[in-house]
């Protein structure tokens, strides 16, 4: 269905019946001293020619029509878009600490199920800007806030374990993610903090971190992985092949996770405490973070057209283009 963005030039049309009528007066065409350039044209005999020149301004009028209707912006809907009107800034705070290696998530090991999640969670999420943050014995930020999904897919990629020094500064990844945040006016802003472990390095302690956090508006998603049970973090030794981290006794470390610190970190930003003890959980709680998040959302249509202008400006250059020639050539008038 085709319709004007500039319909307000159309009025213009009004004009077209009356300059038709004027062309239709008596010596409307007779511009010239002698109308047709051949003395033959006289005898009353309608000719090729004859007919070429009493049609002559009716090309100029019909060409002045196309350029009105140009001029309206006529256009075609090809598709409505609804996007989400809200929008929620979100900061994905991972852990690569070294006990990320434990491999009771199979068949794989807790990091690349964690970072199979994220990639899902990202691929899924469409009008909300998402950051990266990384943490082991410090914090960075891998990717800042941005709509520019595909890219935070690639940086999430890169990410390894062991790029940074080992630790787990959970304080610190609660305080780099909030700062992420501060700024932003979204209308909720959002930390899914994901770890396997207890804070054991780092300046800031977590809850400190996610008082803060709550103080600027900042929820927190704390999301702790592994078994109750824990499991042995491996070890890849270019000398003795895979063995398994050890306590200063000689006895096997087995990872641990501080449940408790954890559910007051959510409970300090209002957010909320989830643990996964499978791959199949941890999917399951980045959904449901994802349905809690979007009961704010709203959404508005955006309508995507086709311009149809050319289709009438090509036309009308056509005709005026012919009226030129044959107005200088074969219909040339003496003056």
């Amino acid at each position: 269905m085709m319709e004007f963005a500039s319909p307000w030039w159309l009025l213009l049309l009004l004009a077209l019946p009356v300059i038709a009528r004027s062309l239709r007066a008596p010596g409307s065409l007779r511009s010239g001293a002698i109308a047709y350039p051949d003395v033959r044209h006289l005898s009353g005999r309608l000719t090729a020619r004859v007919i070429a020149a009493r049609a002559m301004p009716w090309l100029a009028l019909i060409a002045l029509g196309l350029m009105i209707i140009a001029m309206a912006r006529p256009r075609r809907l090809q598709e409505v878009v609804t996007v989400s009107g809200e929008g929620i800034d979100i900061v994905l705070t991972l852990d690569i600490s070294g006990s990320m290696r434990a491999e009771d998530f199979q068949p794989r090991n807790r990091f690349s199920v964690a970072k199979s999640v994220l990639r899902s969670f990202i691929e899924k999420t469409q009008q909300d800007r998402l950051a990266l943050v990384v943490f082991a014995g410090k914090a960075f930020t891998q990717c800042p806030l941005t709509l520019d999904h595909d890219m935070l897919v690639r940086l999430l990629a890169d990410v390894e374990l062991g790029m940074i020094e080992d630790g787990t500064a959970i304080g610190m990844a609660i305080a780099t993610a909030a700062a992420r945040l501060e700024q932003s006016d979204a209308a909720s802003r959002v930390v899914i903090l994901l770890t396997d472990g207890v804070n054991n390095a780092g300046a800031i302690d977590p809850i400190t971190a996610a008082k803060a956090a709550g103080a600027i508006g900042v929820k927190i998603y704390a999301v702790g992985v592994g078994t109750s049970e824990g499991a042995l973090i491996p070890i890849d030794d270019p000398i003795f092949g895979r063995t398994y981290a050890r306590n200063p006794d000689g006895s096997y470390q087995r990872t641990k996770m501080d449940e408790k610190t954890l559910r007051r970190v959510a409970e300090l930003s209002n957010g909320e405490y989830f643990w996964a003890s499978d791959p199949s959980a941890l999917s399951q709680i980045y959904e449901k973070i994802r349905s809690l998040e979007q009961s704010r959302f709203e959404t508005t249509e955006h309508r995507r057209f086709e311009e149809l202008s050319g289709r009438f400006i090509w036309p009308a250059l056509v005709l005026l283009s012919l009226y030129t020639l044959l107005a200088n050539t074969w219909l040339r008038k003496i003056p």
